[in-house]
C-alpha cells in the first residue's frame, strides 16, 4: 500500500469517520488497476465518448522563433481535461456500488465534466460552487444543470472554490454510505492526489508520443498552469524522468501557494498553502476561477522542493493578453486558466516549447470582453 505521502507532503488528515470510506476507496482504487478490464474500459470511453487522443497543434504565429506546441486538452469532449478523472472516478465509484457523486468546482469545467458522467451512467449528481464563481462562470452552470446536476450555491467566505471544496467535504461525510466525492484536482487527502495523477496522466503520455513523432525529439521544455494542479501533473507526468526536459508551472499572481505559500493543512492533506504566521488560510484571488484556490497538489510541492519543477506566476492582465493573442493569432480561444500557462511559455528562450491548452475559453468570454 503507499503512504500518500510526497516528502513531507500529503497523508490523511481527515475526521476519523471519513477513514473507512479513504480505506474502502483506496482498496477500490488498487484492484481496479489490477484489473485488465478497468483499462480497457478506461481507454474504450477515453477514445468513443471523449475523443482522446487529442491533438499537438504548432502554434506558428503566436510565437515566431520557436516551435510552440499545444497539447489540446480544449478539444476534449466537455472542453477540458477535467474529463479524464471524472470519467475514471465514475466508473471507480460504480465498482465501488456508489450511485450519488459530490463533487466541487470552480471555473465549472470540473462541475460539467462530473455532471456529464453523471448522466453518462445515471449517477445523482451534486455540484458545489461558489456563487461568486457561479457569477463568472453561468455558461457552465447551466451546462450542468442542463445535464441533470444539481448545482448549489455556497454563500460564505470568498464564495469560490476553497468553500466549494469545504462544502463537498460536509456533504460526503454525511452521506459516505451512498456517496462518492469525485474530487476534481490532485489535492485533498490519500488517495485521491494518486487516483488523480495517474487519470491524468494520460496527457504526459500522448504528449510525448506525439511530440517525438512530429519532432523526432522530446520538447526543451513543458509549460502548464498550476491551480490545485491536475493538467499540470498529468502532462509532466509523461517527461518527469527526462532530465532535459525543463518543466515550468505558472500559477496567478495573486493565488501562488507554491511561490509564496507555506507548509500547512488544507482539505484533508499537508501541502504548500497561503496562510498567516497563525496558519490560517488566506484568500486567493485570479481572473481564472480555476486558479483561485489558496492551496495545491501535494506532488506539486513535493517536485519543487526536490528542483524538478520550476514554478513561477503571471498576473491577471497577463493571463487576458495571452487570451486574446492566441484567439487572434491562431483561431483558438482558451480558457483563462491555460492563458497563464501561454503568457509565460512565449517569453521563454527555448526553441521547443510544449504547452498543455488545458480548456477551451467558452466559459471566460464574459470576463475578457467585460476589461
Amino acid at each position: 500500500m503507499s503512504t500518500g505521502l510526497y516528502g513531507p507532503y500529503g497523508g490523511r488528515y481527515v475526521p476519523e469517520t471519513l477513514v473507512p470510506a479513504l480505506d474502502e476507496l483506496e482498496a477500490g482504487w488498487r484492484e481496479a488497476c489490477a484489473d485488465d478490464a478497468f483499462g480497457r474500459e478506461l481507454d474504450e470511453l477515453g477514445r468513443e465518448y471523449g475523443g482522446r487522443p487529442t491533438p499537438l497543434t504548432l502554434a506558428e504565429r503566436f510565437a515566431p522563433g520557436k516551435r510552440l506546441y499545444l497539447k489540446r486538452e480544449d478539444l476534449l469532449h466537455t472542453g477540458a481535461h477535467k474529463l479524464n478523472n471524472a470519467l475514471g472516478q465514475a466508473v471507480l465509484a460504480g465498482r465501488l456500488g456508489k450511485k450519488r457523486i459530490v463533487a466541487e468546482t470552480g471555473a465549472g469545467q470540473h462541475g460539467v465534466a462530473t455532471a456529464t458522467v453523471c448522466a453518462r451512467f445515471g449517477f445523482d449528481c451534486v455540484v458545489y460552487m461558489g456563487s461568486e464563481d457561479m457569477r463568472r462562470q453561468r455558461p457552465n452552470v447551466e451546462r450542468m444543470e442542463l445535464l441533470g446536476a444539481e448545482v448549489r450555491p455556497v454563500e460564505f467566505g470568498t464564495r469560490t472554490l476553497k468553500e466549494a471544496t469545504s462544502e463537498a467535504i460536509r456533504d460526503w461525510i454525511t452521506n459516505v454510505e451512498t456517496t462518492h466525492y469525485l474530487i476534481g484536482s490532485c489535492v485533498g487527502p490519500h488517495p485521491y492526489p494518486e487516483i488523480v495523477r495517474e487519470l491524468q496522466s494520460v496527457i504526459g503520455r500522448e504528449a510525448r508520443e506525439q511530440f517525438l513523432a512530429a519532432e523526432g525529439r522530446l520538447p526543451d521544455v513543458v509549460v502548464a498552469c498550476v491551480g490545485g494542479g491536475s493538467n499540470a501533473i498529468g502532462i509532466f507526468a509523461g517527461f518527469v524522468e527526462d532530465e532535459g526536459v525543463a518543466l515550468i508551472g505558472v500559477e496567478a499572481r495573486d493565488a501562488a501557494s507554491l511561490g509564496t505559500g507555506r507548509p500547512g493543512v488544507l482539505h484533508g492533506a499537508r501541502s504548500s498553502l497561503l496562510a498567516d504566521e497563525d496558519g490560517q488560510v488566506l484568500d486567493a484571488h485570479s481572473i481564472s476561477a480555476g486558479l483561485d484556490y489558496p492551496g495545491v497538489g501535494p506532488e506539486h510541492a513535493f517536485l519543487r522542493d526536490s528542483g524538478r519543477v520550476t514554478y513561477t506566476t503571471a498576473n491577471d492582465e497577463e493571463a487576458v493578453a495571452a487570451f486574446k493573442r492566441l484567439a487572434v493569432s491562431e483561431g483558438i480561444i482558451p480558457a483563462l486558466e491555460p492563458a497563464h500557462a501561454l503568457a509565460r511559455a512565449a517569453e521563454l528562450g527555448a526553441e521547443l516549447v510544449l504547452v498543455c491548452l488545458s480548456g477551451r475559453g467558452d466559459k471566460d468570454l464574459d470576463e475578457v470582453l467585460g476589461r
